[in-house]
């Protein structure tokens, strides 16, 4: 089917000789959707070119180490371990993928460990060798991939500086960070830098969780993922509003994965706690009045759930997301938002593509 319609947005031209893909069990692909393209802003991706710099280098540069074995491969890093499959990096699986499922366009972003447990010269490096190959998957397929660009946030300047060299990279239209930095809160002081580039850069903000709170108490029943990433999320939006970010920079969009966490849920009492606290008496404004500010992701695992974040924010501030390709992101991302009982088409079309479009400047 053609794909002519992704010339609908500009700085997305129609796709050039590329064929939908069946997926896996000689089905049919996933029509296309008239009118909007479906840009899926939650996907991961690991280079094969910063895996080989880890594996050339990593030992030397904080400890870290990748092994391969057959499609498998496992990072560690002291006690930092992550396993992952081929299907990360195999930049075709993906395509295939993409066409099964309805997507039109994936934001690739890497995440867990991402740089930040390499000593900051290497971090750049790294941070480099994805960016560039980020922006090299979108010169080969330059109507199915964008980047979002990696820095080394525990080195602030040096952060800045790749922002700067990134900013000019074709495809690459938005920064990728943690809900904390090595422990640190996202409102901490020498972060402002960071922020103030990519407000002037028009750079979007996708956070993601990493390493998140809990410890040994979540470290059974898979609580870390289930019931850890969402807690990180709230707390990095706390941190965003409480520790002033969000109104030092009032043109900083920042999107809040898996449905914004725990912050829609607990807005009410961020918002009682703010008139009754005395640590809290510095804000000039309730919580709930920077719900807006943010932009949320579709990964709520519940459609009664995602239906009230759509009331709660608006269907202008949600996002597609897959969160590809864990186990813990939907199969079929597009079908998530589909299937939402009273949802108008141009609502649907708002979450399914445009809103992206929008906050990535296409």
């Amino acid at each position: 089917m053609p794909r002519s319609m992704l010339s609908l947005l500009p700085g997305l031209s129609p796709m050039c000789g590329c064929h939908a893909v069946a997926p896996a069990g000689g089905g049919q692909p996933a029509p296309r959707r008239a009118g909007v393209p479906v840009i899926d802003t939650h996907a991961h991706w690991y280079p094969d070119e910063w895996m080989r710099m880890i594996e050339r280098n990593g030992e030397r540069h904080g400890g870290a180490r990748i092994t391969r074995e057959g499609r498998e491969v496992r990072f560690a890093a002291g006690t930092l371990k992550i396993d992952w499959s081929l299907d990360f990096v195999d930049l075709d699986m993906r395509l295939a993928r993409m066409d099964a499922t309805g997507v039109d366009v994936q934001a690739l972003s890497l995440t867990t460990p991402m740089v930040y447990f390499a000593p900051p010269d290497f971090a750049l490096a790294l941070s480099q060798a994805y960016n560039d190959a980020a922006s090299a998957a979108h010169q080969k397929h330059p109507d199915r991939f964008l980047g979002m660009a990696m820095v080394p946030m525990h080195a602030p300047d040096l952060a800045v500086r790749e922002i700067e060299r990134a900013s000019k990279l074709p495809g690459i239209r938005g920064l990728y960070m943690a809900t904390h930095v090595n422990g640190l809160n996202l409102d901490e002081r020498q972060f402002f830098p960071v922020y103030a580039a990519c407000e002037k850069a028009g750079w979007p903000i996708f956070l993601h969780p990493m390493g998140p709170i809990g410890g040994p108490r979540t470290s059974r029943y898979y609580l870390a993922n289930l019931c850890g990433n969402p807690y990180e999320t709230g707390i990095a939006a706390a941190s965003l509003i409480f520790g002033g970010v969000m109104d030092e920079f009032p043109r900083l969009q920042v999107m809040l994965p898996h449905a914004g966490g725990t912050f829609p849920a607990l807005v009410g009492r961020w918002d009682h706690g703010t008139r009754v606290r005395p640590e809290l008496t510095h804000m000039k404004q309730p919580p709930s009045a920077y719900l807006r500010r943010f932009a949320y992701d579709t990964i709520a695992h519940n459609d009664e759930i995602l239906m009230n974040l759509v009331r709660m924010v608006g269907a202008d501030r949600v996002v597609m997301g897959s969160d590809y390709c864990f186990d813990m992101g939907p199969e079929q991302p597009v079908e998530v938002v589909e299937r939402l009982g009273g949802l108008a088409q141009a609502d649907r079309d708002l979450i399914l593509g445009t809103n992206a479009a929008r906050m990535l400047g296409l």
